[in-house]
């Protein structure tokens, strides 16, 4: 019951990174700073690009890091959007919230940390991980432990940035419709902090065992 405590709160801090993120205007996440970016050179709905690109990561889990699926794999996919678009809604349409400098760097500040406290979370509770979040496992396995998870998730969050900065130029639009401050911080600095929460759960949560 704990775990699964754990799982529910860790995602649900995730949605509300999410939608901190998109008040702030800062610049998204790395992984959807990709998906914007390419879906914007294909012509594709952000939408549809990216269920495709979960579709495959799922895939490639599944046959490298399959512990890595289970209940908090979906929970993850299907609820963090929802989360987010539920409280940007309330924000923006019921409470008409008014974003000045200070909100913005406020909610930029509790992107940051809800990203990698989140994350931390529901990987504790072991019942499952988003497709992208088993990336920097699966960096850490191949290298045979060389690449600790906290680097392979910087560099997978550095790659994927870069990746969609290029195809959002490639298109024409301006890069900063995909990519700001927070983009830039979240992918140096979420790998670290996720490490830094998950030993101090991990221990925690072994104590009490």
């Amino acid at each position: 019951m704990k775990k699964f405590c754990y799982m529910l709160l860790g995602i649900l801090l995730i949605g509300i990174c999410v939608a901190s993120f998109r008040m702030s205007g800062f610049g998204v996440d790395p992984f959807t700073c990709m998906n914007l970016g390419i879906s914007k050179f294909i012509h594709m709905g952000f939408g549809t690009w990216q269920l495709m690109v979960n579709a495959v990561l799922l895939i490639l889990v599944f046959f490298t890091v399959r512990h890595c699926i289970g209940l908090g794999t979906v929970v993850n996919m299907v609820g963090v959007g929802y989360i987010a678009d539920f409280l940007c809604w309330v924000m923006e349409d019921i409470v008409h919230l008014q974003m000045n400098w200070g909100l913005r760097i406020v909610m930029l500040a509790i992107g940051l940390l809800f990203a990698s406290l989140g994350a931390a979370m529901y990987m504790t509770a072991d019942m499952g991980i988003a497709p992208y979040d088993s990336v920097a496992f699966i960096i850490e396995k191949f290298s045979k432990g060389k690449i600790a998870f906290q680097y392979g998730r910087v560099c997978s969050d550095v790659i994927v940035m870069a990746v969609g900065v290029g195809f959002c130029a490639a298109s024409g639009n301006s890069i900063f419709l995909v990519v700001g401050l927070g983009t830039l911080l979240n992918s140096m600095f979420n790998g670290p902090l996720i490490q830094f929460f998950r030993s101090r759960m991990e221990k925690n949560m072994g104590e009490e065992a």
